[in-house]
């Protein structure tokens, strides 16, 4: 019996962008979806895998090889009946349905890519578009949660048609990603092997390469337009003498005053202060209350406990938030109690409480 003929169809790019964007997606969602603050950097980082994979795709949808090129398989709606509809719905490359998936899936893993950015640039601050609004960061993350559900239904079809169109061509298509290659058969159409422009795919991915590495490079927080970087120095030197200094956005402007009137019964104790340096502390706090501030903190903590209007620790979203912490977490001697937020949040005391700079400290 003769060896069957095989053919090349997908080329080593083609095979590294599928079998490296599987597990990214992958890390992707199982971080985003079951992981808590720790787990951001994963999320963040498999995504941006993902979508410097997505750009190098498209480059080289337009520069590879002739399975490769968008072209070569972008579908019309009477092929994709007919395909439906055919006995022999062979093709050698991708086939009208699958040719649906990929720009289905590279369309939505854009769409991720995009909102994440937002989401990161807008709500905390962070990232190449830091300079975005809130409203316009918690719009990104509702596109984000949708298309990422999506993303994880377009893969559910996507593994059961592999499935159904292996049996239904007797072809194990999940091995020719792996080889490169299938078997000739007679009936195959043939096509001009158009070669690969390699320069210019080679320019462009690392063009996109350079591009992810330095928005993966500013994940830094960095303070909206308006919102003080430093501390007023009468604030710091008051206010930290006894506990950390708590940035002025993270309670609205009616807290601080209330808080400041009652200065004689500061939490149990008298933290009295001379008219005049009560008078420019509070001014200063007010001045720059959530109610001028564009982050996340500032609108998250903006609700305060009607009972303890100036008691962050006690604002249902506080509670919310660290819910599924214990009481011996904050008993611990490194972080004392729930009010010192320094413990855990590097960059409490600007007011941003960046995600990528929470560090649960040990025992």
């Amino acid at each position: 019996m003769s060896r069957p003929v095989l053919v090349p169809v997908w080329d080593l790019p083609i095979r590294l962008f599928h079998w490296s964007l599987a597990p990214s997606v992958a890390v992707a969602a199982a971080t985003g979806f079951l992981g808590g603050a720790e787990a951001i950097r994963w999320h963040v980082g498999a995504g941006l895998v993902a979508l410097g994979l997505v750009i190098a795709r498209i480059v080289w949808g337009f520069t590879g090889p002739t399975h490769a090129r968008f072209r070569d398989f972008a579908p019309r709606f009477a092929d994709v009946v007919e395909h439906v509809r055919s006995d022999s719905p062979r093709h050698l490359g991708h086939n009208p349905l699958g040719a649906l998936m990929v720009f289905a899936l590279i369309g939505l893993m854009l769409m991720i890519g995009v909102s994440g950015l937002a989401m990161l640039g807008g709500m905390f601050k962070t990232g190449p578009l830091a300079f975005w609004s809130f409203e316009a960061g918690r719009t990104g993350r509702e596109i984000h949660e949708l298309a990422a559900w999506a993303v994880l239904g377009l893969v559910a079809v996507h593994l059961a048609g592999v499935a159904v169109e292996s049996l239904r061509n007797r072809e194990n298509l999940a091995r020719a990603m792996l080889t490169g290659v299938k078997e000739a058969r007679p009936g195959d159409h043939s096509v001009r092997e158009i070669p690969a422009r390699v320069p210019l795919a080679v320019f462009f991915l690392l063009l996109a390469g350079s591009g992810l590495w330095a928005a993966n490079a500013s994940l830094a927080a960095r303070a909206p337009r308006g919102m003080p970087v430093a501390f007023d120095p009468a604030t710091r030197a008051e206010c930290s003498a006894c506990h950390m200094a708590y940035h002025p956005s993270l309670l609205p402007a009616a807290s601080w005053r209330a808080l400041m009137a009652g200065l004689p019964d500061h939490f149990g104790e008298d933290a009295s202060l001379d008219p005049a340096t009560a008078a420019e502390i509070e001014g200063w706090l007010v001045a720059h209350a959530a109610e001028s501030a564009d982050t996340l903190p500032a609108h998250v903590f903006a609700r305060v406990a009607p009972e303890a209007p100036f008691a962050i620790s006690e604002s249902p979203s506080w509670t919310r938030l660290h819910g599924d912490l214990t009481d011996a977490l904050f008993q611990r001697a490194s972080i004392k109690s729930r009010s010192n937020c320094v413990a855990c949040h590097a960059d409490a005391e600007t007011g941003l409480f960046s995600p990528f700079s929470i560090h649960v400290p040990k025992e």
